[in-house]
């Protein structure tokens, strides 16, 4: 049974290495301290993944964060159309930006982290990297 292929979801949801899907990407397991929300180890603790491929790779990760919280802010308008609603008579459609702003910007040391969790699997696939020699 260990050697059964971990599941891809929650693999990305608990930010494990793209190749083993075992071993973690950051070495802080949450987001506190926030001066260290992205330390990465060089490689995998498990497997020996590199997880910078090349120089200046997570730059690409800015679309990726883009691309996510335009997604979240659709999400967050819809819900609250559903539940309030909006009207030209009050302030509700700044009610809603400024409190799906705030939630962004609560949400922002995770969504970095998780961008470049999603990127890095673009580019590499499960168990096609580099493994760890036997010592």
């Amino acid at each position: 049974m260990s050697d059964s292929t971990p599941a891809l979801l929650p693999a990305i949801y608990k930010m494990k290495c793209p190749n083993c899907r075992k071993g973690s990407m950051y070495v802080n397991k949450g987001i506190f301290p926030l001066k260290e929300v992205l330390k990465m180890p060089e490689h995998c603790e498990v497997c020996g993944q590199k997880f910078e491929l090349e120089v200046g790779f997570y730059y690409g990760t800015g679309f990726v964060s883009y691309a996510l919280s335009v997604f979240l802010l659709i999400i967050l308008f819809v819900a609250y159309w559903l539940l309030f609603g909006f009207s030209y008579k009050d302030n509700s459609v700044f009610i809603c930006l400024a409190s799906s702003i705030i939630i962004l910007g609560l949400l922002q040391p995770w969504l970095m982290r998780i961008s470049r969790v999603l990127y890095l699997y673009m580019f590499v696939k499960y168990g096609k990297g580099a493994r760890l020699s036997s010592e």
